[in-house]
């Protein structure tokens, strides 16, 4: 599933370009962004049940990043890409040494609180915005070329950083690191019996989290040419769950299904009728409630079906 998934994401762009459906091409970049922003979410979610409540602050602190050190002349890959890796692993650091200190629904509200925190202070930068958001004058730009300037060479970009962030975090899950990570969330005790230091991983698998959170922010502060405090806001951390729950928790490719499901869904609805968030939302719901697994679930039990006659 996960290769048939990125062929498909891979022929997008010719295939709306032959059926002269351009504005498609963008459509799923976005998907695409937002699902780099899942994935990360669903190493804690699925593989450490660490719910955050506000990731979306790592995608606004890379989108800021491209926002504010454009607004000063810079704009080289080779300069934006390390600041925001290093700002978003940072604030996880500092974030996470405190979040997760706790568990259940008091990590979530920490998390949700370093949230809003983030939000409100992008609120309140009035150099660069405020509440009104910045415009990106100029996409990230790599050593004086501009390979992002076209919208299909971006999209491209976006696919081949999807790509390796699944491979990443494949890789991740199925380390030492990851058998460590994945057991502390079934019995945390017994892992720190064993004489693994159980808040040392999650702090680290926190920070990957949120860099990858980052690297998304960075993308959309490209695709969007503009960035805004609700980049950061609690109801994206909120989609952002969403998303890893519709997919499938736990799945890495998942997460990726279900963020463009997300999307796709959202602007299938829109154009519908402009209620669409009455249907919207039971539709999730239901979804979240009954499909065990998300869609991922879905898929797998109907092809077990199909395979059994």
């Amino acid at each position: 599933m996960p290769l048939l998934l990125f062929i498909a994401l891979a022929v997008v762009p010719p295939l709306a370009s032959m059926a002269g459906q351009a504005h498609v091409t963008g459509l799923f970049a976005r998907g695409m962004i937002f699902a780099l922003a899942a994935l990360g979410l669903d190493l804690l979610v699925g593989y450490g049940a660490l719910v955050s409540f506000g990731h979306a602050a790592f995608v606004g602190l890379g989108a800021y990043t491209v926002a504010i050190l454009g607004a000063h002349g810079i704009h080289d890959a080779a300069v934006v890409v390390p600041v925001a890796v290093v700002a978003a692993a940072a604030f996880a650091a500092a974030t996470g040494a405190i979040s997760l200190r706790t568990r259940g629904v008091y990590f979530i509200m920490i998390t949700l609180a370093f949230g809003q925190m983030a939000f409100f202070t992008a609120s309140s930068l009035a150099p660069y915005g405020g509440d009104d958001g910045l415009t990106v004058s100029t996409r990230t730009t790599l050593f004086g070329y501009a390979p992002l300037g076209r919208d299909v060479a971006l999209y491209y970009v976006i696919f081949a950083v999807l790509a390796c962030a699944y491979g990443l975090m494949r890789f991740l899950v199925a380390s030492r690191f990851g058998r460590v990570f994945r057991a502390a969330k079934e019995n945390p005790v017994r892992v720190a019996a064993l004489g693994f230091d159980v808040y040392r991983f999650q702090l680290a698998a926190y920070m990957v989290s949120g860099v990858v959170g980052a690297l998304a922010g960075v993308l959309l502060a490209n695709a969007t040419e503009f960035v805004s405090p609700a980049y950061m806001s609690w109801r994206r951390s909120g989609e952002l769950i969403i998303m890893v729950l519709l997919g499938g928790m736990g799945s890495l490719h998942g997460a990726i299904i279900g963020a463009l499901a997300f999307l796709l869904l959202e602007e299938w609805l829109a154009g519908v009728t402009e209620h669409w968030k009455i249907i919207f939302g039971p539709l999730l719901v239901v979804v979240v409630l009954f499909a065990r697994g998300g869609l991922v679930g879905i898929g797998a039990a109907l092809a077990r079906r199909w395979w059994r006659g």
